[in-house]
């Protein structure tokens, strides 16, 4: 599933994102949503959010339901 549409993020959703810094390589962060911080329902890039571990990124890939 993709990040790029609000509807699909969840507090306590398991995320890989990549944060400003890892842009250029794409180096994918894993962890757990702790906020949302995109307000539009869709966002091209993905949506902007904070994981537990205080990490900032844009979701790139939403960890499929168990």
């Amino acid at each position: 599933m993709e990040g790029t549409e609000r509807a699909n993020i969840k507090r306590g959703s398991r995320v890989s994102i990549v944060m400003k810094e890892d842009q250029p390589t794409g180096k994918l962060t894993e962890g757990i949503v702790e906020a949302v911080l995109t307000n539009s329902p869709i966002h091209p890039h993905g949506i902007k959010v904070r994981l537990g571990s205080g990490h900032v990124g844009r979701v790139k890939k939403i960890a499929a339901a168990r």
